[in-house]
């Protein structure tokens, strides 16, 4: 009888193990990565130290291409960048490559993490547009010139950045103003402050008063539509919106596919890591 047991625990053991494998394994949309994979003592201290890193990026960002680029480095890509802080949280990876300022509001929100002082990558946001709208293109480039002339640009950014001005000055629309000329929809990923995020159901952030400041000048009603990083792009191309705003960098690959406006912004790509 103690045999016949013995044989039924190695049995229910060995099928528990079987489970707990399964469940450790992934699809192309969920990070493969389990614990076991980084190791207890792994510390990325400087940039010198992505090389053979587990790294967590966004996918289809900045940080996702940069990242692609480090030598035996393992990306794990992530639909949301505070998925990929938790994944660091949790022991899954090493590191976060991300923008510096939504890297400083996720790191406000979340103990035990850091940003490196040397910065990853340096880079300028710009809004897309897709090819063949080129005149609706020159009007944006057009009202971003006005907008920064007129001190409003500095101003939408100091309202989400900096200490002396954070939340102080926010741009309004005018009055009677009109939009005569429709509307225009914004495609963009809510998930990214202080560029763009979502308060009581409303995308709000940097992006998305620079757009109404945009649309006010040119006689359009903004609307924006929330969708993943990854499918901006392709709403833009096949109309589905106007143009996107997404903290969006300006490279040869996403040439290719669409047009870039002016840029309106600097940012720069840091490296998250444990303290």
């Amino acid at each position: 009888m103690k045999k016949v047991l013995s044989i039924l625990l190695a049995v229910v053991m060995l099928c528990s193990t079987a489970v707990v494998m399964t469940a450790c394994g992934g699809t192309t949309d969920t990070p493969t990565t389990s614990e076991s994979d980084v190791s207890e003592g792994s510390k990325v201290q400087s940039v010198d130290d992505l090389e053979g890193a587990v790294i967590g990026v966004q996918r289809g960002t900045t940080g996702d291409i940069y990242a692609s680029d480090v030598k035996d480095a393992k990306i794990e890509r992530y639909s949301k960048g505070v998925d990929a802080v938790m994944a660091l949280q949790n022991g899954k990876i090493d590191c976060v490559i991300i923008d510096s300022e939504p890297a400083k509001a996720f790191v406000e929100t979340n103990e035990g993490l850091k940003i490196l002082d040397d910065p990853f990558a340096e880079e300028e946001y710009a809004i897309c547009m897709a090819k063949g709208k080129e005149d609706l293109l020159e009007d944006f480039n057009d009202a971003l010139e006005d907008l920064k002339e007129d001190g409003v640009l500095d101003q939408i950014i100091g309202n989400f950045i900096g200490d002396e001005t954070k939340g102080k000055q926010p741009y309004e629309t005018a009055e009677g103003t009109e939009y005569p000329n429709g509307e225009l929809h914004m495609a963009t990923n809510a998930a990214f402050p202080p560029y763009e995020y979502k308060e009581k159901g409303k995308v709000l952030g940097i992006d998305a008063m620079i757009a109404q400041a945009i649309c006010d000048e040119l006689g359009y009603k903004l609307v924006i539509d929330d969708m993943e990083f990854d499918s901006i792009i392709p709403a833009v191309q096949t109309g589905k919106a106007d143009f996107g705003m997404a903290g969006m960098t300006v490279t040869k690959e996403r040439l290719k596919a669409i047009n870039f406006s002016d840029p309106y912004a600097t940012a720069t790509q840091v490296i998250i890591v444990k303290e």
